[in-house]
């Protein structure tokens, strides 16, 4: 802690491990300054670069560059240092200047722009947070593991109001019993307090000092309202009796029924004074082909076999022009192997095996032969448009959804929530205080944790935001990651305040209604995550973690959160494919899609179309084999694969866990932060 009474400030300076990516994330949640160290020859190295990114993906508060160092350097090489630092710096911070950090005077100069620059606004931020000082620990009578949390520190952000929830970063959320204000250790003019011994002040200072049970009332700022505080419950409490339906009346089945004979009525060109009756007799005429054309279509086919026979004899002689080489076997191949894992380079393998072939042939898969299509793809529907077709937000959810809390219009509940902060005048510690903050029903581990120098912050919640919902983030690969990540994998987010773990699922983002879902997370273009997590209410920035199989967490994806929105409809698409066995003018039979003739008649409404464009549907199935007659609206080539799409709704894994384990630092970090600067009214 550093006091200066000249420029009204006071100052706590605090550095992170080397390498400890999350301790450097955590403090920059809640630092006012961050004062980045330059080496004075290289700047940073590979480590501080990525501890860049994931800093200014999460939202970067006010910072200061400085050099140390450099003065050591002989006069010749200052000059040479400074502007390879400049074209260093000028990459990420192109507007910033470098101070120097040797001198006394230097030091006063940084502190002086620590002091007068200007803080940057964190959206995250727009609530009551605090940094602990110090942490004790009380615990329970009936169980020893779990306690009261005495947590103090400056209150920053808003008033911290002793009803509301608190978030522990990295452990949960908890509810607060009371906020006492004990005396400021660390006073911005201790010589004023010296000065005002008059008897009073004497009696107060010397009640400081003897523990009585007055002197705890004196204290209390506030104590938590049963009444008025806010609940811990996550989850809605499911009735298992409310999904059951009474059976139908008369009147409903002969609805159903006068529905049905509507839907059933099909619309024929027929000749005028034609009855109903003989109308039903009446076939619709199909345009089949005699054997003619079915000779020249083979004979098309010939040439294009033919065609074809060039390209590969010129393969075989590029492969026979190739030469073989031997490569000398390296000294250090044994101790090389011992360090490679076999099993998860199999499995990395297999991913990218699946993520190729997903890229080449997207959404398709091979009908089972030991399995019905029909029981395999039971789940699945036909749609005639993906984007224009119906369907039902809350049709066939999944139990999960029991559990999680929505809003009726989620825009609307965020704009009340954050104007009742500005205009609502809140009772509790206001900003700048040094409090002292009771949190009740905390595990051990957290002040453990805390005691081996890991930062410990809280973020106060605003209305609804411990209840559990599904969030939707809209996020972008990371350059510097090329691992695939397949979709369901469990991830490690940071999502404003927040850190947790969970497996989420990734879909196009577009403006429509229904959103395909992409098996894995691809480099190229945004996507969404969706993920069952406590809400938040956005702007919050978002980053990816993937931990490796060495415990270290590399950075994947970084972007934002879009929405809190339960009824965004996550599309699955299967493509089954089929080829074309005998071609007619618009007629073709098709077989490899099916195997069975009960599964064509299952699939039959369902529309076909194909890679080359054409569009078409089945007419009916030859034979046992799965050979299918299907009609187009032109002539298929033979080159070409008939398709039949299939769809279903996804929903993410409800893995959610708000304890994330310490990754395995890295190496060569050179990263301080400055925390909480604090006013003196």
């Amino acid at each position: 802690m550093l006091l200066c009474p000249g420029l009204k400030h006071r100052w706590f300076f605090t550095s992170a491990k080397p390498g400890d990516l999350h301790t450097v994330l955590d403090l920059a949640k809640v630092a006012d300054s961050i004062l980045f160290l330059l080496d004075p020859l290289e700047g940073w190295d590979s480590t501080g670069d990525y501890c860049l990114s994931c800093l200014f993906a999460q939202g970067l508060p006010t910072y200061t560059l400085a050099i140390q160092g450099i003065s050591g350097l002989p006069p010749k090489k200052q000059i040479d240092a400074r502007k390879k630092l400049s074209k260093v710096v000028e990459k990420r911070f192109p507007d910033d200047k470098l101070l120097l950090l040797d001198t006394q005077q230097e030091a006063g100069m940084l502190l002086r722009q620590l002091a007068n620059q200007k803080q940057r606004h964190l959206a995250f931020r727009d609530r009551a947070y605090l940094f602990a000082h110090h942490a004790d620990f009380v615990p329970n009578e009936e169980n020893n593991l779990v306690g009261t949390l005495k947590i103090s520190g400056y209150v920053r952000g808003q008033t911290m109001n002793v009803n509301s929830l608190l978030h522990i970063i990295g452990h949960g959320d908890f509810q607060m019993k009371q906020i006492d204000a004990p005396m400021d250790p660390f006073p911005l003019n201790p010589k004023v307090i010296k000065s005002q011994k008059d008897s009073g002040m004497a009696m107060e200072i010397c009640a400081t000092d003897s523990v009585t049970d007055m002197e705890e009332d004196l204290k209390v700022l506030m104590k938590a309202d049963p009444d008025r505080q806010e609940s811990l419950q996550t989850e809605v409490i499911p009735d298992p009796m409310e999904g059951e339906q009474t059976w139908p009346t008369e009147e409903e089945l002969r609805e159903a029924n006068d529905l049905l004979k509507e839907r059933s009525k099909v619309v024929k060109k027929v000749p005028k004074g034609t009855s109903s009756y003989q109308a039903e007799w009446i076939l619709d005429e199909d345009g089949e082909s005699d054997g003619e054309e079915d000779e020249d279509d083979d004979v098309e086919n010939e040439d294009f076999m033919a065609e074809e026979s060039p390209d590969e004899s010129s393969e075989e002689e590029e492969e026979e022009e190739c030469e073989t080489m031997t490569i000398g076997e390296s000294v250090r191949d044994d101790l090389y192997d011992e360090k490679v894992d076999e099993e998860a380079e199999e499995m990395m393998l297999e991913k990218y095996k699946q993520e190729r072939l997903e890229e080449m042939f997207p959404d398709e898969v091979d009908t089972p032969r030991d399995v019905a299509a029909r029981i395999r793809f039971q789940k699945y529907r036909g749609l005639k448009s993906f984007r224009t077709s119906p369907w039902d937000p809350k049709e066939n959810l999944p139990q999960d959804y029991a559990r999680i809390f929505q809003f009726q219009n989620f825009t609307n509940t965020r704009k009340r929530v954050f104007k009742e902060i500005k205009e609502k005048d809140v009772e509790g510690a206001e900003v700048g205080w040094y409090v002292t903050l009771h949190v009740s029903e905390v595990p051990v581990s957290v002040v453990e944790h805390f005691k081996r120098g890991a930062p410990l912050a809280a973020f106060s919640l605003l209305p609804h935001e411990q209840k559990m919902s599904v969030l939707n983030m809209v996020v972008s690969r990371h350059p510097g990651n090329t691992e695939p990540v397949k979709a369901k994998e469990e991830l490690i987010f940071h999502c404003g305040f927040r850190r947790f773990r969970a497996s989420p699922l990734f879909s196009q983002h577009t403006a429509a209604d229904k959103h395909k879902f992409q098996r894995f997370l691809t480099a190229d273009v945004a996507l969404v995550v969706t993920v069952y997590a406590p809400i938040t209410f956005p702007p919050a920035s978002v980053l990816l973690f993937k931990q490796n199989s060495n415990g270290m967490h590399s950075l994947i994806a970084t972007g934002h959160l879009l929405s809190v929105d339960p009824d965004r409809m996550v599309i699955k698409r299967v493509v089954l494919s089929g080829h074309p066995f005998k071609i007619f003018t618009k007629m073709a039979v098709v077989r490899y899609m099916f195997f069975n003739r009960e599964d064509v008649l299952w699939f039959k409404p369902v529309e076909l179309r194909t890679k080359w464009g054409r569009r078409g549907h089945i007419k009916e199935p030859l034979g046992t084999h799965g050979h299918m007659k299907c009609s187009f609206d032109g002539k298929l080539k033979s080159q070409d694969t008939v398709l039949m799409n299939l769809y279903k709704r996804v929903f993410p894994k409800w893995t959610y866990d708000p304890y994330v384990p310490e990754p395995v630092p890295w190496v060569n970090s050179e990263i301080s932060t400055v925390l909480p600067e604090m006013d003196m009214k």
